[in-house]
């Protein structure tokens, strides 16, 4: 992506927040190395692609159990991240839609839901819609709920994250745990936790009820 335009954060504007699953929401230790080198997958090549377009029906087969027994492992192995808690539970005080969309399948991602407790019944996983970057999954949640792409706010830790809020002309925030991320230039906002953007939304909307 070389050219491209970040939308404008606008706390007033947002009317849903959609979250990334992986190290957003609840961690993970998913050795996307390993798998790489277990299905020979080189360098700089998207790993869902490259499985999708294995020749070979078993080859597939066996590389798509691969990644699903890993998803799977990762996902009995979670925990929330920092500011989970919060953050659900200032968008169930404002009423406000809420989803995750993953890469991960719809399996593990709802074994991840269910194993932390997350109260978001909305899970749009690779199986729904074309993977990130692609913004299929943030337009259908646009439309479904009625809103206009800058209310909005898609929330992740990783390049196509952004890339996807991007495509889909949506405001982004990406949390980067504390560790300055060489994409960085493409969130809307960027946040440590996700404390930290409970806290930025909740400091707005006392502002404006002064």
């Amino acid at each position: 992506m070389d050219k491209f335009t970040v939308i404008p954060f606008e706390p007033n504007r947002i009317k849903a927040i959609v979250f990334d699953l992986d190290n957003t929401l609840v961690s993970s230790d998913m050795n996307f190395f390993w798998l790489r080198d277990e299905l020979g997958c080189p360098d700089g090549i998207d790993l869902l692609t490259f499985t999708d377009e294995i020749a070979c029906p078993n080859q597939r087969a066996d590389a798509t159990k691969k990644i699903l027994d890993h998803e799977m492992e990762d996902a009995r192995s979670s925990h929330p991240m920092p500011g989970c808690s919060s953050i659900l539970q200032y968008i169930e005080q404002q009423a406000m839609h809420t989803a995750i969309i993953t890469r991960n399948c719809f399996e593990a991602a709802s074994t991840k839901v269910k194993h932390n407790n997350l109260n978001i019944h909305r899970i749009i996983s690779r199986e729904h819609f074309a993977p990130k970057p692609s913004p299929d999954a943030l337009n259908s949640l646009a439309d479904e709920w009625q809103l206009y792409p800058n209310e909005l706010l898609y929330v992740g830790d990783y390049l196509y994250d952004l890339q996807s809020a991007i495509n889909a002309n949506m405001p982004s925030c990406l949390v980067n745990h504390g560790i300055e991320k060489p994409f960085e230039h493409q969130a809307s906002v960027v946040v440590p936790h996700l404390n930290d953007l409970t806290r930025l939304l909740t400091r707005h909307n006392k502002s404006n009820n002064k």
